[in-house]
């Protein structure tokens, strides 16, 4: 089939989940024997027509100039391309931005949309954009042919709320060996002797509510915060605990053996998003052998279920930090689901099967 994936920055990754969802499935998909394109910012900095045996279309991207509102002139950019490719199956990644085009969506191909996280739940959003992402969700729901749901807990949201079947294919990890001590010395730290957290610098993520319960703790130990603190939750955390010497902000880490260098030799990493699905920097900690302390709600505990530290509360992670806490068949247990469950193989071949069932699906009820 010819297989158009929308609704990213682009590939190779240079972003985030989404990204390396397209990076990973693209490639699965032509190995499977599809004709697979995905769509491109015009700024990403992979110029090419190819990738791995994967078309790429570049896309005007208005981001860059006008902000948020430019992705919706990039998805709509992207939308209208597709309509001149004739493909069998287009694959939404999210719905943001995309859903409001939907007159605009190719008549002819099966539309499959992965409906992302509860993203209307997330602070950092006013009043009246949550009240659009709830009304993108629902349209999304509505004008797509089928649904992927990359978390247990949003299959039983869209089930619950909209009355609709999807289809639950979570994201993937990789297992990496890394050699870790040559990267640990340039953050004068030593293997097991600090705790870590890695997030963008949002109040959802729960940092200060992680940093505050270090911070009142009796731990001897170093505290390292890897995440781009240039804004404002980002300064108020550099304001707040920047003056306690065992904490270390590193600012963003993007190369990726050094990220898990850091999560492989950690004491205790710290997960503390709040909202979404099946979030990839989890999967990567537990891919990395990370002994894991995670906020206390259903999306991180149909992941790892008993295998992780729970919290709530500063004081919780005040009691996480001054006890004892390893425990090596929380690590084994979770590096297991990462080889049977959380798989980029599993995830692929998943997603192969499920796309030739709505192709097919789809094409004998035209014949009806």
């Amino acid at each position: 089939m010819k297989i158009g994936i929308l609704g990213t920055r682009g590939i190779p990754n240079h972003y985030g989940g989404f990204e390396q969802l397209a990076e990973k499935l693209s490639v699965a998909l032509v190995q499977e024997g599809h004709s697979v394109v995905v769509y491109n910012s015009h700024k990403h900095p992979f110029k090419e027509k190819e990738w791995n045996g994967v078309a790429i279309n570049h896309c005007y991207d208005a981001e860059h100039w006008m902000g948020t509102a430019g992705q919706f002139i990039y998805d709509l950019n992207c939308i209208r391309n597709a309509k001149k490719n004739a493909f069998d199956v287009i694959l939404f990644l999210g719905y943001t931005s995309n859903s409001v085009w939907r007159k605009w969506f190719p008549k002819n191909a099966v539309i499959i949309s992965n409906m992302d996280g509860l993203e209307w739940k997330r602070n950092k959003y006013s009043n009246p954009v949550q009240r659009f992402l709830k009304y993108a969700e629902k349209l999304a729901v509505k004008h797509s042919d089928y649904l992927i749901a990359d978390s247990t807990v949003i299959q039983k949201y869209l089930s619950e709320k909209y009355k609709v079947v999807s289809r639950y294919i979570p994201y993937g990890a990789d297992i990496v060996p890394v050699l870790a001590t040559e990267y640990l010395a340039a953050y004068t730290i030593t293997a097991r002797n600090y705790f870590m957290l890695m997030a963008r610098m949002e109040p959802e993520n729960n940092i200060e509510m992680i940093l505050e319960g270090f911070h009142n703790s009796n731990s001897d130990k170093r505290f390292i915060v890897v995440g781009n603190t240039d804004n404002r939750f980002g300064r108020s955390m550099l304001k707040r605990f920047g003056n306690d010497k065992r904490m270390q902000f590193v600012g963003a880490i993007y190369e990726s053996t050094v990220v898990h260098a850091l999560r492989s030799s950690c004491s205790m990493y710290f997960h503390g998003h709040s909202v979404g699905g099946t979030n990839p920097s989890l999967l990567e900690a537990m891919a990395d052998k990370a002994p894991i302390a995670a906020h206390d709600n259903e999306f991180n505990r149909a992941v790892l279920n008993e295998d992780g530290y729970y919290f709530n509360s500063a004081a919780d992670v005040q009691q996480l930090v001054e006890s004892k806490y390893f425990d090596q068949s929380m690590i084994d247990n979770n590096l297991s689901k990462i080889n049977s469950v959380y798989n980029w193989n599993v995830v692929g071949r998943q997603y192969d099967e499920f796309i030739r069932l709505c192709y097919k699906e789809k094409n004998i009820a035209k014949t009806i």
